[in-house]
């Protein structure tokens, strides 16, 4: 096999062939046909996750075939497209998993960051935590349902049920929970990088009634925010925008601080919560709300040796929606209108 492998903090990943390595019992290997470039990616890549296992393999939306299977799996077959998400296995005895929470559980793995992930032309995985994903729809198309489409669904779950809805940046997971919230009859309106334009128009484009910078106020008072930027000191903006008793999710692995602010700005019941990891049952149940709402996600792909790219085109916000990498030798087959620039 080979796989793009970062070796230190801060450092490129380098292009390496590596051992093909069996699958051991309850686990699959999976042979990945795409697997999306995520901002966590860039957090582990960068050093802003504590206590990543070096070296690592990044990625970890990962899309691709079952190639070989350990002893002891159950329900699933050679050849069955499945998808990998960030959450990889879990201990299943802590209280958390034991609540039925085990996306907050005490020892847990992730994907392309404490296991090694899918920049690369194989995976193994924990059967377990792999979801099947049947044959509607191209690989590179699903990639970014597997974490930017889950977490963004668990954190339109946690909001609750607010009519009108702030998205504050909108990347990869923004423009697909838009499709859902529009879908489900919710007024949405987008908060970009101030000035970005692009961004702003890509928004009205996919339905947000309304679409701006992030230093902008909302037209109207909003129910509900999620927060998808990095950018810490957006909270006190946000929880400005939202409505008494409305509810503001911080939907990141990583947020840079929150500066402090006037208790006023919080009191009137507003709630300001995070979100963690995700759920098998989430995954589970996004993907079916993604299949039955039509999301399209927009994607921008690249040869998996050109990983290092990917990232730097996503931290300088170079393109609207995701960015996948596929196989080398898929890449010449793709339609020039699915590569990146």
């Amino acid at each position: 096999m080979h796989a793009m492998v970062l070796n230190a903090i801060g450092s490129a990943l380098q292009w390496t062939q590596l051992p093909d390595r069996p699958p051991g019992a309850g686990q699959v290997r999976i042979h990945v046909t795409a697997c999306g470039v995520c901002r966590t990616d860039l957090h582990v890549v960068d050093g802003e996750l504590s206590a990543p296992v070096i070296p690592i393999i990044p990625g970890h939306e990962v899309v691709g075939r079952i190639e070989a299977i350990g002893s002891g799996v159950a329900g699933l077959a050679l050849g069955e497209r499945v998808g990998l998400p960030w959450l990889g296995h879990t201990c299943g005895v802590c209280p958390y998993c034991l609540a039925h929470r085990e996306n907050l559980c005490d020892r847990p793995l992730f994907t392309g960051y404490t296991c090694d992930g899918g920049f690369a032309t194989s995976v193994i995985a924990d059967a377990q935590y792999v979801f099947a994903l049947g044959e509607e729809g191209t690989d590179a198309a699903l990639a970014p349902l597997l974490c930017a489409g889950l977490i963004g669904g668990r954190a339109l779950m946690i909001a609750g049920d607010g009519r009108v809805l702030g998205l504050y940046g909108f990347g990869a997971a923004a423009h697909i929970v838009a499709q859902v919230a529009i879908a489900q009859g919710r007024i949405v309106y987008a908060f970009t990088r101030p000035g970005d334009l692009a961004a702003q128009a890509f928004a009205r484009e996919l339905g947000a009634q309304w679409a701006g910078g992030s230093d902008q106020p909302p037209p109207h008072p909003l129910d509900i925010a999620i927060i998808f930027a990095t950018d810490g000191t957006l909270v006190p903006l946000v929880l400005r925008a939202v409505k008494k008793g409305g509810r503001v999710v911080c939907a990141g692995i990583h947020m840079s601080p929150i500066p402090g602010f006037a208790y006023e700005l919080l009191w009137g019941e507003r709630q300001l919560v995070s979100v963690a990891n995700l759920t098998r049952q989430d995954g589970i149940d996004f993907l079916r709300l993604a299949a039955d709402v039509g999301v399209v996600t927009r994607t921008h792909l690249y040869p998996l040796t050109q990983a290092n790219q990917a990232l730097a085109d996503l931290r300088a916000g170079r393109f609207e929606g995701a960015a996948v990498l596929v196989p080398d030798e898929y890449f010449p087959m793709l339609p020039i209108a699915e590569q990146a620039e």
